[in-house]
């Protein structure tokens, strides 16, 4: 009778089926509220996600870039904070060539003309623009240097952390190529990240173009136009033995932004000046972590983040620079740095 009141629940002894029902019961609640739970830090880790994704589109950081100008196409949207002519002395800013527009359209067009289709690589950042080339590309060696000068100065005001150089002296004099080293150099000591183009000369050794002969600043090939007959971009080492380029990019027919005065808004274009603006990233830098890194150290972040190609070190640099690997490359260092915090 005891055992009966015990199974029964009716009695001093409890329910075994109680107990049962209760635990089953406490149970549920648990999971109801781990699912809770779990819902809202997903909410949360997608929120922190989309403010990173903010984050890599450029926006708050300016590069600088010294060319033919720039027009102000429709994917600029407004971004256009400064503009320097030190070949004719204008005030608003043009582009009588399509190069330098060009090139500012791979680094930072919006693609809103196209509807996102030709869009930049940071669709954010500001722009600071120094015309130092005229409408046939050509430009004089006081005017370049003027415009490093002018940049070094302005770092802080215009928060400049980008200085793209898509130009090159084609000259062989030893002199004019040490005073463009040295202003990069001091434009990378003041902690500007410097990307400049190998030039065309190439394939043929030692056809890097200054100031990407440089030691410290990253150098850019162009990756489609290594070819041994019909390749363009140019190869190291250079005059003082260093390894260059450091790294490659596509650089073959890419279509970017064209200036006013051409009836269409994209225009096709070719060479290592277009793949130099491919690998800055500046958006990458806006990461709270990279604002503590020496720059010697952010050279190496590139050099580790690429895909090897079937050339010597002296035609292909490290590698074919790869943006998806050096995105979580940087989420990942940046969390060890907050860490070490």
């Amino acid at each position: 009778a005891s055992r009966l009141q015990q199974l029964s629940g009716n009695g001093k002894g409890k329910s075994r089926f109680s107990f049962k029902y209760r635990k089953e019961k406490q149970k549920g609640c648990s999971l109801r509220k781990a699912a809770f739970f779990a819902y809202h830090k997903i909410r949360i880790h997608r929120g922190l996600w989309m403010k990173e994704q903010e984050n890599l589109t450029g926006k708050g950081i300016t590069a600088a870039v010294l060319d033919t100008g720039i027009f102000p196409h429709i994917d600029f949207d407004n971004r256009i904070v400064a503009f320097r002519d030190l070949v004719y002395g204008r005030e608003t800013p043009y582009d009588d060539n399509g190069h330098g527009t060009h090139v500012c359209g791979i680094l930072g067009g919006s693609g809103r003309a196209s509807g996102g289709k030709y869009q930049g690589a940071a669709p954010g950042c500001r722009f600071v623009v120094v015309k130092i080339l005229d409408r046939r590309g050509n430009g004089r060696k006081q005017d370049i240097l003027a415009a490093i000068d002018w940049v070094c100065k302005e770092r802080i005001r215009l928060n400049i952390r980008i200085l793209n150089i898509s130009v090159g002296t084609t000259e062989q004099e030893k002199s004019v190529d040490d005073l463009l080293v040295q202003a990069v150099e001091r434009a990378w000591d003041d902690g500007i990240t410097v990307v400049t183009a190998a030039g065309n000369l190439g394939p043929a050794p030692g056809s890097i173009t200054a100031p990407g002969s440089s030691r410290k600043v990253i150098t850019v090939g162009a990756g489609d136009l290594l070819e041994p007959r019909r390749g363009i971009s140019g190869c190291g080492p250079t005059r003082d033995c260093v390894c260059k380029p450091d790294l490659v990019a596509p650089g073959k027919r890419l279509i970017s932004c064209a200036p006013g005065r051409s009836r269409k808004e994209y225009v096709v274009k070719s060479g290592t000046s277009m793949a130099a603006p491919r690998c800055p990233e500046p958006w990458l830098w806006h990461l709270n972590g990279f604002r503590i890194l020496q720059m010697s150290r952010r050279k190496c972040c590139f050099a580790n983040r690429r895909e090897t190609l079937a050339f010597r070190a002296t035609v292909r640099g490290m590698g074919c620079f790869k943006q998806t690997v050096f995105c979580l490359f940087c989420e990942t260092l940046c969390g060890s740095i907050k860490k070490e915090k």
